[in-house]
This record gives C-alpha cells, structure tokens and sequence, in this order.
C-alpha cells in the first residue's frame, strides 16, 4: 500500500495509509500496555523488528518515546537488538527538532542525514549497534535510487 501511494500518489492512497499506521499503531500500544515491549528474547527477532518497523511510524510521539525507552532497556539487558534503539532513538530526535545519534534518518529534501550529535564519533556509534559506515548507507541509498 506505501508502494502504490508512493509512486502513484493520491488523496485516498495517502489517508489509507495513514490509517493503516495509525490503526497498527494502536494494535501495537495495546500489546506494548498488556506485556511491554516485545522483545526479541520474547517474539523472536522478526516479530520484534516488525514491532519496531510499526513503531517508526505511529504517529504519536510520546507513544514512540515511550516505547524508545522500554527499547532502551531491553537492548542494554540483551533482549532486542541494539539497531533497534537506533533507529527509535533517531526516530525521536529528529521529530524533537533534536540531532540524531546514528544518522539513520536520511532528509528527503537533500538526501543528505538530518544533524547528527558529535559527528567526529558518528562511525563508531554505528558500529557498537552493528550498523555500517555513514558512507556505506549513503551510498546504499544511492544504488537503491
């Protein structure tokens, strides 16, 4: 459905996906309400990453901070991969009007990452969460284009 509405974009397409994030949002505040963050340890590592893919686009941002958090937690005890609070984490900061961490988030309107804290360190910081290089990404995004 984001693939239609992308490439052939229209009022309708736009609103139906909207509602799809946001209904699949609600679905996931429920679960995140009754058992927390579902975890890797608990879900299994696709289910955990589908969680998080849904998160990235809820639309409410306390929910995301919040579940950022939980996210937090569970990657320092082991329970879900460190990626994931990267990309949560830059999620946020981004919205906030905040420089992101890992430089996940990519600007549409220049192709370039939105500002990034301490960008002397940024390599680093990607690979203790096992991502690649800033330039390894960019130039993914370049074949991908």
């Amino acid at each position: 459905m984001t693939r239609v509405a992308g490439v052939a974009p229209t009022a309708v397409r736009r609103r139906r996906v909207e509602e799809c994030h946001r209904d699949n949002a609600e679905a996931l505040a429920a679960i995140v309400r009754r058992h927390g963050w579902p975890a890797a340890d608990v879900v299994g590592t696709a289910a955990s990453t589908a969680a998080l893919m849904i998160l990235l686009h809820a639309p409410d941002l306390d929910f995301r901070l919040r579940c950022r958090d939980l996210i937090a937690r569970a990657a320092a005890d082991g329970r879900c991969p460190a990626v994931h609070l990267a990309y949560i984490a830059d999620h946020c900061a981004v919205d906030l009007g905040e420089p992101q961490f890992y430089g996940t988030r990519i600007d549409p309107s220049t192709l370039r990452p939105y500002p990034v804290r301490r960008p002397q360190t940024l390599d680093e910081r990607r690979r203790d969460v096992g991502l690649g290089t800033l330039e390894e990404q960019m130039r993914a995004l370049r074949l991908s284009g």
